[in-house]
């Protein structure tokens, strides 16, 4: 049997829950705008519109749900803690937001000695077949290969990797490389390298 008070905070608790659904439309055209961010405030919880602007969450009474979007001036409302029933519906607009950047003043250089000059010297960013030639280069490669530490995916592929080596060789001594050719030529040319030398 559920004790009375146990079964009356259910009761409550269940009573709070609102289920919020509405469109969210612009204020001069009432189209629907989508991916239009719905967040309740002080809480790590939310949802978008769709592409028609419909937007379905879960709230509680008494909470604020803030919409927002990059071109459009955020809006909050707050649901109603005397709200009748657990469905609430809403048509809400919201008005464009103009962003006004600082004016740019384009100034000619004073002579034309001055402008082939500075022209000339001017840095041409590299494009992006240059960054991957850059970022492909075999020295460049090596030195990430060494300085860039293993994400957790590497490290357990490696795992992953010792486990089977154990599997395989279970029950007997694993091969040594003491009696591997390619091991033996690999050593060779290292030795020649001066792999070993004191640094």
């Amino acid at each position: 049997m559920v004790p009375v008070t146990a079964s009356a905070q259910f009761e409550a608790a269940r009573d709070s829950v609102v289920q919020l659904y509405g469109i969210i439309m612009t204020a001069d055209s009432l189209e629907g705008i989508p991916a239009v961010s719905v967040m309740v405030k002080g809480q790590n919880r939310g949802t978008i519109t769709n592409n028609d602007g419909v937007f379905s969450i879960v709230v509680l009474k008494g909470d604020e749900v803030e919409f927002t979007h990059v071109s459009y001036k955020p809006k909050t409302i707050s649901i109603d803690r005397n709200l009748k029933g657990n469905q609430y519906s809403i048509v809400q607009l919201m008005v464009k937001d103009t962003v006004y950047l600082p004016a740019t003043i384009l100034k000619p250089r004073p002579t034309r000695e001055q402008f082939e000059r500075d022209f000339v010297n001017s840095k041409v960013p590299d494009d992006d077949i240059e960054i991957a030639r850059r970022n492909t280069d075999v020295a460049k490669r090596r030195v990430l290969m060494k300085t860039t530490p293993a994400d957790g995916s590497e490290a357990t592929n490696l795992q992953f990797r010792n486990l089977a080596n154990k599997a395989v060789y279970s029950g007997q001594v694993p091969p040594m490389n003491i009696f591997n050719p390619a091991a033996w030529a690999e050593f060779i040319q290292a030795w020649k390298r001066g792999d070993f030398k004191n640094k």
